[in-house]
């Protein structure tokens, strides 16, 4: 017999329809349910997730299949079920409000607020009799000390409407840039790496790309070899732990301890969007295999499981498969012994398996410590011997794993995760020269002309044949970015055209001309009781450090001083804040770098421009930006003026502020005019 339904199953999201059949009477948020609770004077629930979230699972299952729990709920609550990909607007302000209660942000994030959607109380995960505890006070204190709790809701309504800019002191306006900032910057971050096993020196452990991107870009601009070996040094410990999926590529979120072992195995399209980019420069850099190996891997992974067949990528892949976390993942040692007996001695060598298992419950997770070449000397093989005999193994082990049953995945479509993929994708084409890893790029960035563009307005979701949702900031920004990368990569001006009309778009939408920054919902779209900027760099950088960067960039390709004035505008703003918190300031960090030494505007005119601005994108030059085209042309100002030899073979321009040195014709060349940090 099939369970009764509530409101939740005509939604797109799997995560609300994962509830749908939940005794709870959810309701997705909307007119609806905030009517309802202002005519009935109830208080409100809205508890927050996304599917790929383990402590979610836990919660539902506990508490949201339960029917006492539920009838608890029903009684004296609205209540109302949100995915915070499909809503991270919402999901901003009760996160918020939980933190500037003095309680740990996190997801599930439940929060109780009174008819007028104002916060009182929150949380993240409860276990069930605490949660009906939390319940019936709740209920209890709402009949009896209504005014108590809405003077409460009131007070936390005004800290959540406040501007962040107010909130943190941040007054735009042109900085002085000095490169003692940025060493000192570099000081303090590089005192907070993990020395043993790379990445930051805490549990539990993030990649952080936007940390590593800077870094990067910092150690090539400044000539330092030691901070270059930093940087691979924790992407090569990334690669080889847990975190990492070696059967199949794609890399988890976070692991729980500090050594990369044991990750919570969900793997969310941002994250493999940002390391494919990060893993592409460091082969660049490095031109180590193993870099090369694990971005070949990822995107093998992409086409496989998350390649939509429209031409985009799905959301996520969820950690638990048959009720259990990483049971897909994770292997006995008998299992093995029955697949591979053969390869088992040099393969539990390479990836610390044990008989009795090296995790919970007797399973293995694959956890590689020492070097390929390190495992082949102690079995007697050569290093290329080793690595063909684990293109066999991992074949092998990938058949039996997808007879298992597989994780549930996040199938809706977002288009600016979608975008982060792009980007890693266009940085790959660049490091494996594979022109197929281009096109998967183009294909995309099609998809979300086609189907998530609607009246030249673009929106974040889409399931179904059906775009919904109206974009926030973070789509347009990581948008707009790949479309600069896109112009960069294939010369078609068409892409330019497209990142000027968004980034017009989010001038007379999102920018606040009170502070000189962006909101990252759009005020006009939907009334929410706050409207919230995102300012700090995370798991994925702050919209606005993305936006200011695409800014800063686009008014050297276009020349039009006004997005340089703004984005000066937003890094003066910053400044203090980077110096003091460099961790969580990173992308705005990198805008420094990019004003500080300056980017370098490539352009390159005549026969073989094309070739050229290849080979100069495949050495990964860190500030630098390149336009080409095989003839005389106006289509961008950047290549405006610019004209080949006298035999029409190509020349390449390095300018600065949109002044250029004399024009050159080999690459060499060209590098010996960029500038570094003094």
């Amino acid at each position: 017999m099939s369970k009764p339904s509530n409101r939740l199953i005509n939604s797109q999201s799997p995560y609300l329809l994962q509830h749908a059949h939940n005794p709870v009477d959810w309701y997705p948020w909307g007119p609806e349910a905030l009517r309802r609770a202002e005519i009935e004077n109830k208080p409100i629930i809205v508890s927050i997730g996304y599917s790929a979230c383990h402590w979610c699972h836990v919660m539902e299952r506990e508490s949201f299949e339960d029917q006492i729990t539920a009838d608890l709920m029903n009684e004296n609550f609205v209540c109302i079920k949100i995915d915070r990909e499909e809503r991270p607007d919402i999901d901003n302000i009760y996160m918020d409000a939980v933190q500037a209660m003095g309680l740990q942000g996190g997801w599930p994030l439940n929060v109780f607020l009174m008819p007028n959607q104002k916060p009182f109380y929150g949380g993240t995960y409860f276990p069930n009799p605490q949660w009906k505890n939390l319940l019936a006070n709740i209920a209890d204190a709402f009949a009896k000390h209504e005014d108590q709790l809405a003077e409460s809701a009131a007070g936390f309504g005004i800290s959540i409407s406040k501007k962040e800019t107010e909130k943190y002191g941040i007054v735009p306006g042109e900085a002085e840039l000095d490169p003692d900032d940025l060493a000192e910057i570099i000081t303090k971050l590089s005192s907070q790496f993990d020395p043993d096993w790379g990445g930051m020196n805490r549990i539990p452990k993030f990649p952080m790309p936007a940390i590593w991107n800077f870094v990067l870009d910092y150690a090539l601009l400044s000539n330092s070899q030691l901070l270059i070996e930093k940087v691979l040094f924790t992407l090569r410990k990334i690669g080889m732990g847990g975190i990492y999926d070696h059967l199949r590529g794609g890399f988890a979120r976070y692991s729980v301890d500090g050594e990369w072992f044991a990750p919570h195995f969900e793997k969310m399209l941002y994250d493999n969007g940002q390391l494919l980019e990060l893993y592409a420069k460091a082969y660049q850099v490095s031109k180590e295999d193993f870099f090369l190996e694990k971005v070949n891997e990822t995107i093998q992974w992409l086409s496989e499981e998350m390649l939509q067949e429209e031409g985009a990528f799905q959301a996520a892949q969820d950690a638990d498969s048959e009720g259990v976390e990483g049971k897909f993942y994770t292997w006995t040692y008998e299992e093995l012994e029955q697949v591979i007996p053969e390869h088992l001695a040099w393969f539990a060598e390479l990836y610390n398996l044990k008989s009795t298992g090296n995790w919970e419950e007797g399973v293995n997770i694959l956890f590689q410590t020492s070097t390929y070449a390190t495992v082949a000397a102690i079995h007697g093989m050569t290093e290329e011997e080793l690595i063909s005999k684990l293109a066999e193994v991992k074949s092998q082990l990938l058949s039996v794993r997808n007879r298992r049953i597989h994780p549930g995945k996040d199938d809706k479509i977002l288009s600016g995760w979608n975008s982060l993929m792009s980007i890693g994708l266009i940085q790959s084409y660049y490091a494996s020269g594979n022109s197929e890893v281009l096109k998967l790029a183009i294909q995309n960035r099609e998809f979300i002309a086609k189907k998530m563009t609607i009246g030249g307005k673009l929106f974040r979701s889409y399931k179904n044949g059906q775009a919904y949702t109206p974009a926030f900031l973070e789509d347009y920004a990581a948008l707009i970015r790949t479309d600069l990368m896109l112009f960069e990569a294939t010369g078609t001006s068409s892409y330019l055209d497209a990142a000027v009309s968004l980034t017009d778009i989010c001038l007379n939408e999102f920018f606040d001309e009170g502070d000189g920054f962006f909101y990252f919902n759009n005020p006009n779209s939907e009334k929410l009781i706050a409207n919230k900027k995102e300012l700090f760099d995370n798991v994925i950088p702050a919209s606005n450090s993305i936006m200011a960067r695409n800014l800063h960039r686009l008014s050297l390709f276009t020349y039009e001083e006004k997005y340089q004035e703004m984005a000066n505008k937003m890094l003066g703003g910053m400044k203090e804040l980077i110096l003091k918190e460099p961790g969580f300031l990173c992308n705005w960090a990198n805008l420094y770098l990019e004003k500080l030494v300056p980017t370098a505007e490539i352009a390159i005119v005549g026969k073989g421009a094309t070739q050229l601005a290849f080979e100069l994108k495949q050495l990964y030059l860190a500030n630098t930006l390149v336009a080409y085209s095989e003839e005389l042309t106006e289509t961008a100002p950047i290549l405006q003026g610019k004209t080949p030899d006298s035999n029409g073979n190509a020349l390449i321009y390095v300018c600065f502020d949109h002044a250029c040195q004399k024009p050159v014709n080999t690459i060499e060349e060209a590098i010996s005019q960029l500038p570094y940090l003094a």
